[in-house]
């Protein structure tokens, strides 16, 4: 049930809905409310995007809906999935105990995704890509503990393999916690990570004992060893690199990723890619220069903290 006009703001604030979506958000509710059909859609894709952990970001074809979804909503059309959705999590949040502020921020990656759509595009709404990852947060797999978030995972067959040859024997179905490093945050300081994984041995020590991942996983243009030759020693790129050893090395260049992360699109040619920063000089330079960039793959021992009695509800 989604709140009415006046009350929808409140939720949309929540959700780190940027401030010039608001209006359209709201403006746009009545075709949801007064089209049951419109509704039942709605509804259907909030059931499917809530379910348990998934082997694809796609359930039930979710881009193809959005493709077909009614003109009145627009590219928000996926903004009402998951408004739809919201209490859904939130329920499931509360049955596992989860503090209000940590379920909170988890799910502002909703109005995260809305903002580099609208950086992208220069529109509002939400893109299919932005709604495939927040069906991670949306049906439990993925938390945001402070500037790092974390996925429930399995390791996949090269990164278990790699983690195994380097003497930590573990399966392609072994527990693990992959790490994301979500945009908007503020810098990337060493300190700010310390904080958030220690936040995360807690976290998960407390709330899914059972599952006792035995490493931390990071996939990310940002672990590309390329940028030690390109970025000071202690730059917050390089010390964060330096938490992660070497999985398996990816030979598929990946040179859109890093163009889209620091500049906001992924088409901008490399001719035009602005020098106002080492990490924008990093990236533009090798690119001008015929190189390329690759996803890193990384990884490091996890020991969960010990699990202490729950304290009793306040």
């Amino acid at each position: 049930m989604l709140p009415d006009a006046d009350d929808l703001p409140d939720l949309l604030l929540d959700l780190a809905v940027p401030h010039e979506d608001v209006n359209e958000v709201t403006a746009r509710l009545r075709t949801v409310t007064t089209d049951p059909g419109v509704r039942r859609l709605l509804e259907e894709c909030a059931e499917d995007v809530t379910r348990v952990v998934r082997e694809v970001d796609d359930p039930a074809g979710l881009g193809d809906r959005a493709a077909h979804a009614p003109a009145a909503l627009g590219e928000y059309f996926l903004v009402y999935v998951f408004l739809f959705a919201v209490p859904h999590v939130r329920a499931a949040h509360r049955e596992l105990g989860i503090p209000d502020d940590i379920s909170r921020h988890t799910l502002t990656d909703l109005g995260r995704g809305m903002a580099l759509h609208r950086r992208r595009w220069g529109r509002g709404g939400l893109g299919t890509r932005q709604a495939h990852w927040l069906t991670r947060h949306f049906c439990g797999r993925l938390y945001q503990l402070g500037r790092l978030q974390y996925e429930r995972a399995g390791l996949g067959t090269r990164t278990a393999q790699a983690i195994t040859t380097a003497g930590t024997p573990v399966t392609a179905d072994s527990p693990s916690l992959n790490l994301h490093i979500p945009d908007f945050l503020g810098p990337l300081t060493p300190a700010a990570c310390d904080r958030s994984v220690l936040r995360a041995r807690e976290f998960f020590a407390w709330y899914f004992p059972d599952e006792a991942p035995v490493v931390a996983t990071c996939h990310s243009w940002l672990l590309d060893p390329q940028l030690r030759r390109h970025l000071p020693a202690d730059s917050n790129i390089v010390r964060f690199q330096e938490r992660f050893r070497l999985g398996w090395e990816d030979r598929e260049p990946a040179d859109t990723t890093p163009v889209a992360f620091v500049f906001g699109d992924p088409e901008l040619p490399a001719r035009d890619l602005p020098r106002r920063t080492s990490l924008e000089r990093a990236v533009g330079d090798r690119l001008r220069a015929g190189g390329h960039w690759y996803i890193g793959h990384g990884w490091f021992p996890w020991e969960g903290a010990p699990r202490a009695p729950r304290a009793p509800a306040a």
